[in-house]
């Protein structure tokens, strides 16, 4: 909602600069008042991150410029079918037999509610759109998956977040300055600051970077395929935004797909939730047993 209303009076890159820029200020004095540090043994997989995640970025927001918003949204969401496919290749090739095929096909029912709600159109002239799409989207999953490992590394959640926005402000930087040499755009390039205009860039690095703390939080304590799935349900928290502030109006069968992806989130969790269980409560026989067993 904040991108939108900023993006009537900043460039893209100017939002992402500032998305970015708002992250570090904000993580560099988060991190100090906890006494925290921002030395790191896993510089290059920081690098790989923010680099892959902000290329993400890039290319959806030029498939945007390519496609109908409603066709490059869906082929972004397209990141947690790649998450699965990955994984499903890795194990194999890993000689893993155990795969959660239930937790796959909560993915492609939210898939599904996406393509029901947005409802994509690619014509003909703009494969070149959907390819850049489509790419963004594994790149997007890559990205993920690099969160996960970050965290299984014991990499906090803080300082995972404060190397991305790091990254994400240099490249919105380059962008600015350079971006208008190479897109013949008169939006591009610098803009004149107004009380509306800050309120709105502050609201977008904050919200932002509390998103990327939780879903990296998420990611490193979580089933990795539930929480791909439960992203689902940003689309629907955009929608009613959409519906409340613009007066959008959804068919039915956009209503019908907002109900399938919340019905696939909850049904994901409670899976995940029902199966935790039992290796819960044996971890907790285990430990009271051990002591009587000394």
């Amino acid at each position: 909602m904040c991108v939108k209303l900023a993006s009537l009076q900043y460039a893209t890159t100017e939002i992402v600069l500032y998305r970015g820029l708002t992250g570090v200020l904000f993580l560099g004095i988060y991190i100090h008042l906890q006494h925290g540090t921002f030395r790191t043994r896993y510089g290059w997989q920081h690098l790989t991150r923010g680099a892959i995640g902000v290329t993400a970025l890039w290319l959806w927001f030029f498939s945007i410029s390519l496609l109908p918003l409603a066709t490059a949204m869906t082929l972004n969401y397209i990141a947690p079918i790649w998450m699965a496919a990955i994984l499903f290749v890795t194990g194999w090739w890993r000689g893993g037999t155990r795969f959660e095929w239930r937790l796959v096909a909560a993915i492609l029912t939210s898939f599904l509610g996406v393509t029901m709600l947005l409802r994509p159109a690619i014509h003909a002239d703009q494969w070149v759109g959907a390819l850049v799409g489509v790419v963004s989207g594994m790149l997007s999953a890559l990205a993920y998956l690099q969160v996960r490992n970050l965290g299984q590394l014991g990499e906090p959640e803080y300082r995972v977040v404060f190397y991305f926005s790091i990254t994400g402000t240099m490249a919105g930087l380059l962008g600015t300055v350079f971006g208008s040499s190479f897109i013949a755009d008169p939006h591009f390039g610098w803009h004149a600051h107004d009380t509306r205009g800050m309120l709105l860039l502050a609201a977008i690095g904050g919200l932002a970077t509390m998103a990327q703390m939780a879903m990296t939080r998420a990611y490193r304590l979580g089933k990795t395929l539930v929480t791909a799935n439960l992203q689902y349900s940003g689309i629907v928290f955009s929608s009613v935004w959409g519906i409340l502030i613009w007066g959008d109006i959804l068919s039915w069968l956009g209503w019908l797909g907002m109900i399938v992806i919340l019905l696939s989130g909850l049904t994901a969790t409670y899976y995940n939730t029902r199966n935790a269980r039992p290796r819960a409560v044996a971890l907790q026989d285990a430990a009271t047993e051990s002591p009587r067993a000394r």
